[in-house]
Order: structure tokens, then sequence, then C-alpha cells
């Protein structure tokens, strides 16, 4: 096996980076001052744009690049089809929703997402160092954008099938999400997202061994240990969110942030019940609640997104985490709260010792 921290210094000389480790793209949890802290630090910066209008992430990218140089990422879904409604069953949502917070308005359902274009142009005229993708691969037509722009595709996947189908798709890089991951899951297939669960200590080799474009680890890594590992395991690089979610730069609710701390790994929940898509948050009174024997089914996506966001407003309003949308990884416990800087500095401190020591004990 190669030695992890050349590995890790190719990967950094090659994204012009110091430190292997990329901020997660959080959508509602990632303001321009997260990156500017750990781009700061010599990690690399993320936008989640999915909700983003074209000037809202224009306006992200011009603050971060004010503040900072060096490279970050722009986070999109890949499109899919609008969801099939049901109004009967929206009922049933509405009804139960209304139990957890305000009545849900009958057109609360009615969401719609920014232009996919539109944003893609938006994306061109920015050119950042890399695009990232989940759930799904990116048409041809606008992964020949950009790779003309040299724009780096960094594809989210969380199987080896779909590794291998973002390699053959051409991305020029993995980012692996272990089931541990906080927020939504990156699954190509949705429908088999809560089957399909792998933890990253499989994950990380399983793609490695299968192709051979650089890997970047997701899911669960919250200090030195996760990232040393990962790097062991074959990573060439990590992407930490939850651990930076206690940050002062994140700008996160006081009551989301101060639960994280108290949160073990069994005290997460993977569900539909904020959005219709699965993710994993803490396992709240509404989030367990909502996958119980007498809740109904979540509507789709985006749909369910809407009619949760009235009792979300609410929580948010007073405070009240056991209704929020309190999106949160398996280690949440290790975030701390401190600055991003100091934590993208302190866990590549930590790793980089353990992997010294490791790479000793082996000669």
């Amino acid at each position: 096996m190669d030695d992890p921290r050349s590995r890790a210094a190719g990967f950094c000389d090659r994204f012009g980076i110091r430190v292997p480790i990329l901020l997660a793209p959080m959508a509602g949890a990632c303001p321009p001052s997260s990156s500017i802290a750990v781009m700061r630090a010599g990690g690399f910066g993320a936008c989640a744009a999915l909700l983003m209008q074209p000037k809202e992430i224009e306006d992200w990218a011009a603050e971060v690049r004010a503040n900072v140089g060096g490279p970050f990422q722009i986070n999109f879904w890949v499109p899919e089809p609008p969801p099939v409604r049901d109004r009967s069953h929206e009922m049933r949502v509405r009804e139960f929703l209304s139990r957890w917070g305000p009545s849900v308005p009958e057109d609360a359902g009615d969401i719609a997402l920014p232009n996919f274009d539109e944003q893609c142009q938006a994306l061109l005229r920015i050119a950042p160092a890399a695009v990232s993708s989940i759930m799904g691969l990116y048409p041809p037509s606008v992964v020949r954008e950009l790779k003309s722009r040299r724009i780096s595709w960094f594809a989210t996947v969380t199987t080896v099938a779909d590794a291998k189908k973002a390699e053959a798709a051409g991305a020029d890089v993995i980012i692996a999400q272990g089931m541990e991951a906080g927020g939504h899951r990156g699954a190509f297939d949705a429908t088999k997202a809560e089957q399909e669960l792998v933890g990253l200590i499989a994950l990380v080799p399983g793609i490695v061994d299968a192709v051979r474009i650089p890997i970047v680890a997701a899911g669960g890594i919250g200090d030195g240990r996760g990232v040393a590992a990962a790097l062991i395991l074959g990573a060439s690089a990590v992407v930490m969110g939850t651990a930076f979610l206690r940050c002062p730069e994140t700008q996160l609710h006081p009551a989301w942030a101060d639960s994280l701390a108290t949160t073990m790994p069994e005290r997460t929940i993977l569900s539909r019940a904020f959005t219709g898509k699965p993710g994993r948050s803490i396992a709240t009174d509404y989030a367990c609640a909502a996958v119980g024997a007498d809740a109904p089914a979540p509507a789709p996506y985006p749909v369910q997104r809407g009619l949760t966001t009235p009792m979300r407003l609410e929580a948010q309003n007073a405070g009240d985490v056991q209704r929020m949308q309190a999106w949160a990884g398996q280690s949440a416990a290790l975030a701390r709260a401190e600055s991003a800087s100091a934590i993208t500095e302190r866990v590549w401190s930590e790793a980089q010792a353990l992997l010294r020591d490791t790479i000793i004990g082996r000669r």
C-alpha cells in the first residue's frame, strides 16, 4: 500500500490546498464565513447551492473570494423529474404535521426549485475549482462544459457500483459517503437508499480497489483519528460536515448546535421525515414519531419539504430542537464549539501524528 501521507500530499498539490480536509456542502449551514475559516487554515471550501438562485450563488462566491484565496466546490443535486402528487395522501401528512406545529396550508407542497440550467450558467461564470454532485450523475453535456472549463467534478456515491459508474461518466474525484454521514444520502437510486447502507470503513477500500481516480472519504469523521483512518484505508482526503456545525462561523441555531454535543451515534436516525429524501438527523421527538407505525409515509421530495416548512419555522423561532430539521452525522458528539480554522488545523495535526506513528511502527 502506498504511503497515505504522500497520497494526501498529492491531492493537496493538485488542488492548491495545504490540508486534505474539505468542508461538506450543507444546505442552510455553510455560509461564506464557514468556507473562509476552513480555507484560511488550508482546507477546501464548499457551497451547497441546491436551493440558491444564480445571483445568490455568485454573491456567495464573491464574498469568499474577497476574503481568502484557495479552492472551493459548489454542490448541486442531479435534477430529477417532478414528483407524482397524491393530494389525498398529502392531506394525511398535513394532518399529522398539524400535531407538531401550525396548520399546514393546502398549497404548502407546491414548492418550486431553482432552475438547474440557470444555476449551471452561474457556476460556469464563477468557475470554481470543483463542482460536486449528489444523487446521480451529471448529464454528458454538463460534464463536457466542466471539462472545457477545467472545473473538476467530484461525484458523491454511496456504493462501489455507483463509484464505477461515476468514473466511467468522467468524474475526476469520488466522494465516498458512508452511512454515518449527516444530512441527505447521496444514493443514485433513492428507492434503495435505506437498504444499501454501507459504513465508511467498508466503503472506502471497496471503492479504492474498484476505481483509479482519487477517493475522498465522507461520513462520521470528526477528529484526527477519523482522518488518519480514512487515509490509511486508501482515501486521499476527507470531507467533514457535522464536525463544523458548532463553529461560530456556521451560524447554526444554538438549540441545534448545543444538542450535537450530547448526541451519541445511536441517537441519530435516518428518515424521509423532513424533506421526502432520506437524511440522517438527531433522533428528535418529531423524527422518531414520523417513522412510527401510526404516521403516514412522507410525501416525495420536494413536496414533503414544503409541508414541513411551517413546523420547522415555528420550531426555529421557539428554539425547539425537537421539531427542527437537525441534521447530524453519527460522530456529532465530536463537534466542538470553536473556530472552524482551529478545528481544521487541530484535526490535521492529530492525523499527522497518528500517521507518523503508524508508518514508523510498520518499519
